[in-house]
C-alpha cells in the first residue's frame, strides 16, 4: 500500500483542507521549508506539499512526528480522529454509521462474495475488475476501506446478527483465479463457523428465486426501524420508506426459504472447494 491515500470529492475534502492549513500554519511558523520539514519527520517533500495542498490524506504516524517535530503539544495529533473517517469513501462511511445503529444485517447477493466477507485478494480482484479503472491509489483506498468495515463481525463486543444468502454462482465465478477464490471460499467457511453469522447458499438448481433483481441488504435498527440498502450499475440508495423496506424484508425472507439451511450450505460449499 502506499504511503498515503488519495482523496475523494465529498464532505470530506473540507475536513483535509483545514488539516492542510494548519500543518502548513505550524510549520511556517517553526521557519521550515516543506524539504526541510519532510526530512525531519521522515517524508519526501512531495508528499508533505499534496498534505497541505489537502492531496493526501496523511497517516496518523505522518500526524504524530508532526506534532512532534512542529512542537505542537497534541493539537496536529488530535486531528487523527477526524483524519481516520475522511479517509473512507462517504458511501462506507454511511455504511459503517447504520451498522452502528443495527442490530441485525440480512444480505443477498447475487453478484459477488458479501463485502463483509471478502478476502483481501478477492476485494482487489472486485475493484480491479471496475472499469472505467480506478488509480492505483483510490483501488488501495476502496480496499483498505472494505477490510476496515469488517472488523464489525469479529468486534468482541458486538452483538450484531450477521445473516448472508450468496447465490451458487459467487461461489463458482473465479474473480482473481483459481487460488484467490480458494481462499475465498476457506474464509466463507471460516465465517460461517461465527456463532452471530448465518450463511446460507442459494443454489442454481432451485426453479425459484426471489432475488433476481439483484443485491440488497436489510439493516434492523436498534429503534426497531428497519432500512433497505439498495446498490446497481452506478447508483446506491438508502430505503427508508416504511412500505419500500417491508417489501425488501418480506422478499428477504422468501430468499432465505428458498435457499439450503446454513448447515446444508457449509457442506455445499465445500463442495465447490473441493471442485476449484
Amino acid at each position: 500500500m502506499s504511503e498515503d491515500q488519495g482523496l475523494e470529492e465529498d464532505d470530506s475534502g473540507a475536513v483535509m483542507r483545514a488539516v492542510g492549513r494548519q500543518i502548513k500554519l505550524w510549520r511556517e511558523a517553526a521557519g521550515l521549508k516543506q524539504a526541510e520539514f519532510g526530512a525531519l519527520i521522515g517524508y519526501g517533500e512531495e508528499l508533505v506539499s499534496a498534505v497541505e495542498r489537502a492531496r493526501r490524506i496523511p497517516r496518523p504516524e505522518f500526524l504524530d512526528k508532526a506534532d512532534e517535530v512542529l512542537g505542537a503539544d497534541g493539537k496536529i495529533a488530535a486531528m487523527k480522529k477526524d483524519v481516520a473517517e475522511a479517509r473512507y469513501p462517504k458511501k462506507v462511511r454511511d455504511l459503517a454509521r447504520l451498522e452502528a445503529e443495527a442490530v441485525e444485517l440480512g444480505s443477498y447477493n447475487n453478484s459477488v462474495i458479501d463485502g463483509l466477507l471478502q478476502t483481501e485478494e478477492y476485494a482487489r480482484a472486485v475493484f480491479g475488475s471496475r472499469r472505467p479503472a480506478f488509480t492505483e491509489d483510490e483501488l488501495e483506498r476502496r480496499v483498505a476501506a472494505r477490510l476496515a468495515r469488517q472488523e464489525v463481525i469479529a468486534a468482541p463486543k458486538t452483538r450484531l446478527v450477521f445473516n448472508f444468502v450468496q447465490c451458487e454462482a459467487t461461489l463458482r465465478r473465479p474473480l482473481g483465479g483459481r487460488m484467490v477464490m480458494r481462499r475465498q471460499l476457506e474464509r466463507l467457511l471460516e465465517a460461517g463457523q461465527l456463532r452471530n453469522v448465518d450463511l446460507q447458499v442459494l443454489p442454481l438448481s432451485r426453479e425459484e428465486n426471489t432475488g433476481v433483481d439483484g443485491p440488497f441488504r436489510l439493516l434492523r435498527l436498534k429503534e426497531g426501524v428497519t432500512v433497505g440498502l439498495s446498490e446497481g450499475q452506478l447508483i446506491s440508495r438508502v430505503i427508508a420508506n416504511p412500505k419500500e423496506a417491508q417489501m425488501l424484508d418480506i422478499r428477504y425472507g422468501v430468499i432465505r426459504a428458498q435457499a439450503l439451511t446454513p448447515q446444508e450450505s457449509l457442506a455445499f460449499i465445500e463442495k465447490v472447494l473441493g471442485e476449484t
